[in-house]
């Protein structure tokens, strides 16, 4: 399919106020995640590098102990297996996270 429907796409819900909608092929992952206001992914990590952009709102990210507030246009880079969090400002938030490999666990 090299044209998937965004808003047609079921959502996925991640953590409580965070969803997202995944695309794959057979290397990469993108997700588009809906993030609610003052929600929180907490701190973890996994093997998957993963880079992305804030589409909208505001966002506090951890990245290995650095801290930056993310608005809409900043991008972001995590290395595999390093630990981050997030959490959002007072508004809703949607980024795009791009994943490789795929996360069979997102699909």
């Amino acid at each position: 399919m090299y044209y998937p429907d965004l808003e047609t796409r079921a959502k996925k819900n991640l953590l409580p106020g965070v969803y997202a909608r995944t695309f794959w092929g057979d290397k990469l992952m993108l997700a588009v995640v809906n993030l609610e206001a003052d929600a929180v992914i907490p701190e973890h990590s996994h093997p998957h590098e993963q880079g992305g952009i804030v589409l909208e709102g505001e966002l506090e990210f951890n990245i290995a102990g650095e801290i930056r507030m993310l608005h809409s246009g900043d991008i972001y880079i995590i290395p595999g297996d390093v630990v981050h969090s997030v959490k959002v400002g007072p508004a809703a938030a949607r980024v795009m996270d791009i994943f490789v490999p795929v996360r069979e666990e997102y699909k």
